[in-house]
């Protein structure tokens, strides 16, 4: 038999064998039943399916078996004995539900990976709260991520660890109290140099990472916002105030503060002045607030306005603690006083004067005084009217454009400022209406300067015409609380009564008062060249309080006299139209009429009635200020009663 017989039938005998055999006499391959199952996993394309498999027996049905395999968490331990789960939160938590199926893995620096940075936040969003994950998406560090493509930008496995993350609370976690300094540090290392140094940084090492604020306690965790945005500036003191309350409620007093809340971005929050990062106490030669140091930090902003005197304005003074600035108490104090007395004595003469009114209305009393029929009396000149005009327009303006500062903590005080279209631009309005105001007070000294000295008109300041109070000013008044506890007529007014001088003398109070202190306030710099800082505290609390006065007195009291009592309701359009009627003239100002008609002087001063296109653009202009300044006035009561 040749060499090559003896090779090639042993070889037959085995394939006609093999091919002849009964099936149940191999073991089948796992494709003949699982001819669906591909695997395209590149990190496991080398395995069999028994090197997964360990527990599938072939001849008997295994499904159940090869589930609870699948989802035992030690499934992939057989070869990744490496990564430990033992102490983590997801140690019951099989692999799959992070790496995906087992068939599919690819690895974890693949961008198809279901753990790879861009896709964590859907792997990890099947558990845990969509707040969360929604929160680090619209975060600083999502946005980087997402929107900017930057793969370096921390996804969820940057700060919570891997395979061993525990919970927060566990002082182990990478964002605990204890740790999350450091985690936060291995990207921001410079930040956290600094830090270490400041006075939070120092609080936390003390409290052996315990206590004291870390990168969490101000940033927060999933929605850090980027520390420059509009957003988080101005939530910036209410994330302070977590622990400097005092010193909270004392910036919100300022400029800064009230304005912040109103939305001024460009305002000076904490960190313009303490420093982000490396707050120091500002005994400390290093502090940002250190005095030695004030004119630098404060001239970032106000450039080289900055003198002595500006940096020694005190931004954190309570107005209410004398051991703060005793002279700052006494104007606080002062003008404090002044709003009481004067609401209080007019609340209660003009509380009086209603249920008086009323009821001398029920009795008709005052029938004369509606009628607008016959001659009419010249009262205002045309100029006098122009420049009433003028006080009433920028007054509400100012008003306007000022008390949302004021009451910068109530709802519409927001709302008024955007209409406005920002702080910005209310500032602009309520400056324009400033120098409105000096323009017409400057114009009516001059006149009455003209008048005194140029033609020498006497009785300008004393007198029967004079605004100067006179003693019968104080009988009048007297004389009028018995009228309206019934006692005593009414007494006979001549050409201004007391009320109308009070009103008079309260507007070069208001304007030199009101005046003064805002420009010290809108020219800091210049004033604090020849004042101390601490005039400026005073100044705001005089302005403040000062523009409350003005404001609720001319609403709620100067209205109340003019328009809104029974008598004259709903409005006087006397000063717009220049003149009254006369029977009315002679039942209001009985001594200005008598002195007339015996100077035989009444026929000059009579006047045809004012036409119905006059009255008519005198009542629309009057009823829109009125108003506005009564809305004025409820947002007021609110901001008081409800804040």
């Amino acid at each position: 038999m040749t060499y090559f017989a003896r090779r090639l039938i042993p070889l037959a005998v085995f394939v006609l064998l093999a091919w002849t055999a009964p099936a149940g006499a191999q073991a089948p391959a796992c494709t003949d039943c699982h001819s669906d199952v591909a695997v395209h996993s590149p990190v496991h394309s080398k395995l069999a399916c028994a090197d997964c498999h360990t527990t599938v027996k072939a001849d008997e049905d295994h499904a159940e078996a090869a589930k609870k395999e699948i989802a035992s968490p030690g499934f992939c331990s057989t070869c990744h004995a490496d990564v430990d789960l033992s102490h983590s939160v997801h140690k019951e938590v099989s692999c799959a539900r992070c790496h995906g199926k087992a068939h599919d893995v690819v690895p974890v620096k693949d961008p198809k990976s279901p753990v790879a940075a861009r896709n964590q936040i859907q792997t990890c969003a099947q558990c845990h709260p969509a707040a969360s994950i929604n929160a680090y998406r619209n975060s600083v560090h999502g946005r980087a991520l997402f929107d900017a493509g930057l793969v370096s930008a921390p996804s969820c496995t940057t700060c919570h660890g891997s395979h061993d993350i525990v919970k927060a609370s566990d002082p182990a976690s990478r964002v605990s109290h204890a740790k999350a300094p450091a985690t936060c540090g291995t990207c921001h290392t410079f930040i956290l140099d600094d830090w270490q140094q400041s006075s939070h940084g120092k609080a936390w090492n003390h409290g052996q990472g315990v206590k004291g604020p870390t990168c969490v306690t101000c940033h927060g965790s999933h929605g850090i916002l980027h520390p420059q945005s509009n957003q988080a500036r101005q939530q910036l003191p209410e994330t302070c105030s977590q622990c400097h309350k005092g010193k909270y409620e004392t910036y919100r007093d300022t400029f800064h503060g009230k304005s912040s809340e109103l939305g001024f971005v460009a305002a000076a929050d904490c960190s313009d002045c303490h420093t982000p990062h490396k707050n120091l106490p500002a005994a400390d030669p290093r502090s940002s607030v250190n005095p030695a140091n004030l004119r630098a930090t404060c001239g970032r902003c106000h450039g080289d306005k900055v003198t002595a005197s500006f940096v020694s304005f005190k931004p954190h003074l309570d107005p209410r603690n004398p051991n703060d600035s005793r002279p700052v108490h006494y104007v606080w104090l002062f003008m404090t006083l002044l709003l009481v007395g004067v609401f209080g004595f007019f609340g209660l003469h003009d509380a009086l004067w209603l249920q008086r009114s009323i009821r001398g209305s029920m009795r008709g009393e005052f029938a004369t005084l509606k009628k607008t029929e016959g001659p009419y009396v010249k009262r205002f000149s045309r100029n006098d009217s122009r420049m009433h005009v003028l006080v009433i327009v920028t007054f509400l303006l100012l008003a306007a454009t000022g008390l949302p500062l004021h009451f910068h903590h109530a709802a519409w005080a927001r709302m008024l400022i955007n209409l406005f279209g920002g702080v910005a631009t209310a500032r602009f309005l309520h400056r324009l209406a400033a120098i409105g105001t000096f323009g017409y007070m400057a114009w009516h000294i001059a006149e009455v300067f003209y008048r005194a000295v140029v033609r020498k008109e006497k009785g300008l300041f004393w007198g029967w015409k004079s605004m100067v109070p006179r003693w019968k000013d104080v009988t009048d008044i007297w004389q009028n609380f018995l009228y309206f506890l019934y006692r005593r007529p009414k007494p006979e007014i001549d050409r201004w009564s007391y009320w109308e001088k009070f009103d008079y003398l309260a507007v070069f109070w208001g304007v030199m008062i009101i005046g003064f202190s805002g420009l010290m306030l809108w020219l800091p710099g210049l004033f604090t060249r020849f004042l101390p800082g601490w005039v400026l505290n005073a100044a705001a609390i005089v302005h403040g309080d000062e523009a409350l006065l003005a404001v609720g007195f001319i609403v709620i009291f100067h209205f109340f006299h003019t328009h809104l009592r029974p008598e004259s309701f709903p409005l006087d359009p006397v000063i717009f139209v220049g003149s009254m009627p006369l029977e009315r003239f002679k039942e209001e100002r009985p001594l200005e009429y008598q002195r007339l008609v015996d100077a035989g002087k009444l026929d000059e001063r009579l006047v045809d009635p004012p036409t119905p296109d006059q009255l008519k653009r005198a009542r629309i202009f009057g009823f829109i200020a009125v108003a506005v300044g009564i809305l004025l006035v409820i947002g007021i009561l609110i901001g008081v009663i409800v804040y």
